[in-house]
């Protein structure tokens, strides 16, 4: 008994601290947990999320505009009027309607409840992929089309009032002015933004990218314009028609913009690329503050208005939802809130033993005398078998837990008490290949290879008769000598990699 009260548990192997501790914006971002992951049988080329809480969300795939419930992230409508591909499916600001265009040239308006065609604009000659309406302007819409021209339009009469026609290629994107409902840009594969007036025909301003334009971009100012298109982002005064930075930290295109406020004092500007990568910038100084890897060319992305749900759409068909952790069990909680609120509280009696309960979790006042105790801690499974000195068990105990810092620091504990021997004798084929697959998987690795290098010559020197007599641990061993040499490989690789930048170092010094 005393020596089981002075035994020290065996803890997690310590690791070394990073360096380069998480910035307050990746905790921020890293909270975001994945909701859904949902494969679409072909490429999500638009989402879009509701200006209006709980902010539903409209994927636009093939020729179906999907409206998913944006705090359970549920198909809640499927939307195929469509017998071409729709493009563009978005929320007017107020959330009772959604429009789309098409392939064909038609764009459709649609009640976003009953999933009902209420308007249908016709007059393009080709593909509409950008249409929108403004958030001053419930009866107006602005199209882009592959025709070249750009149309604003008159919902309730479904006539185009004004046709501008200044673009000389495909016109892939759009946005309207914050600061001025009546002005809008839009960006065309002529590798020109052009900013329009609805009030006349004709351009007001002009702005030359050098690149197709993917996306364009207004901030909440009006002053300041992003516009992508290439592998670059540029950030433009409006004013004075000026670049005031590019920003060049994506390898291919990028196909997507969103400006968003994680909080009330701070704005982000998000970028999604063909390089399956998602990039934060601080607009301050426009520096990467946070980067996310998808595993496909992204198409779409888009931000809830209140910065709790990021969702993402790849060429690949996959759609992908992210919420904040906090938004999560939020929802869950009020969900439980709700089927408890459906029943009454229960009024204790004496009749009732928990009568007699009551105060047990009361918190003591200042002038209580508080009586101390003890709390004797728990001790894990590896604990009670080294505690009773049977070290295979021990061993095997913590290879079940696969975790790595526990498996090392019960090795570093056999070694210590001169009984890894004894742990690795007369282990079954079974535990033989559960300890071998640990070892191929992290022996290599930096943080442990100091002692599983050693431990695994001491398993080979024990273990070396039952490797003959066993078929599956042979492949076991083959695969360990694989990782072994690879890694020797790598090694020798870096070493002539050094050599080389130490001639470079010497010839810049001299």
């Amino acid at each position: 008994m005393e020596a089981a009260s002075s035994y020290v548990p065996v803890g997690k192997k310590q690791l070394p601290k990073s360096r380069n501790p998480l910035t307050a914006d990746s905790k921020f971002w890293r909270r975001f947990k994945s909701r859904i992951v949902d494969e679409q049988k072909f490429a999500v080329t638009c989402v879009d999320f509701c200006p209006v809480f709980p902010h539903d969300f409209v994927v636009t795939a093939s020729t179906r505009v999907v409206v998913y419930d944006g705090a359970s992230c549920q198909v809640k409508k499927t939307i195929s009027r469509f017998t071409d591909l729709a493009y563009s499916g978005s929320f007017r600001p107020d959330g009772q309607l959604i429009m789309a265009g098409g392939e064909t040239g038609l764009i459709q308006i649609f009640d976003a409840n009953s999933r009902i065609t209420l308007r249908q604009l016709k007059g393009h000659s080709r593909a509409v992929r950008w249409v929108r309406y403004s958030e001053s302007d419930k009866l107006h819409v602005l199209s882009g089309s592959d025709d070249n021209s750009v149309r604003w339009w008159d919902v309730a009469s479904e006539e185009a009032v004004v046709k501008f026609q200044e673009h000389t290629d495909y016109v892939r994107c759009g946005s309207y002015n914050p600061a001025s409902p009546g002005i809008w840009v839009t960006g065309s594969y002529d590798h020109t933004v052009r900013m329009w007036d609805t009030r006349t025909a004709k351009s007001v301003s002009l702005l030359q990218h050098d690149k197709p334009l993917e996306d364009v971009l207004f901030f909440p100012s009006g002053s300041l314009l992003a516009t992508a298109g290439g592998n670059m982002v540029k950030i433009w005064d409006v004013v004075a028609g000026k670049v005031l930075t590019v920003l060049g930290n994506h390898q291919k295109t990028v196909k997507k913009l969103k400006l968003t406020t994680p909080s009330e004092s701070e704005s982000r500007l998000l970028t999604a690329s063909l390089d399956g990568l998602l990039k934060v910038f601080d607009i301050e100084d426009f520096k990467v503050v946070h980067a996310a890897k998808y595993p496909g060319p992204i198409l779409a992305m888009d931000v809830s208005p209140s910065c709790t749900s990021l969702a993402v759409g790849t060429a690949s068909g996959l759609l992908s939802v992210r919420q904040r952790k906090s938004v999560i069990s939020e929802e869950r909680a009020t969900q439980a809130l709700e089927v408890s609120g459906q029943e009454q509280k229960q009024v204790l009696r004496p009749s009732n033993f928990r009568y007699f309960l009551r105060g047990a979790a009361e918190k003591a006042s200042d002038d209580d005398y508080v009586l101390g105790s003890t709390k004797r801690a728990l001790r894990q499974e590896h604990d009670w078998l080294l505690l009773k000195f049977r070290y295979k068990d021990a061993l095997l105990a913590a290879l079940n837990t696969k975790d790595p810092t526990v498996v090392v620091a019960v090795i570093e504990e056999l070694v210590a008490r001169k009984g890894l021997v004894q742990a690795f004798s007369n282990l079954e084929v079974g535990e033989l290949e559960i300890l071998l697959a640990f070892l191929t998987k992290h022996v290599a690795s930096p943080k442990y290879s100091r002692l599983l290098v050693p431990a695994a010559h001491s398993v080979f020197d024990t273990c070396a008769t039952s490797f003959a007599a066993s078929q599956s641990l042979k492949q076991q061993v083959t695969k360990l000598k694989y990782a072994v040499e690879e890694e020797v490989r790598l090694q020798e690789s870096l070493q002539s990699f050094q050599g080389m930048l130490q001639t470079l170092v010497q010839a810049a010094v001299h």
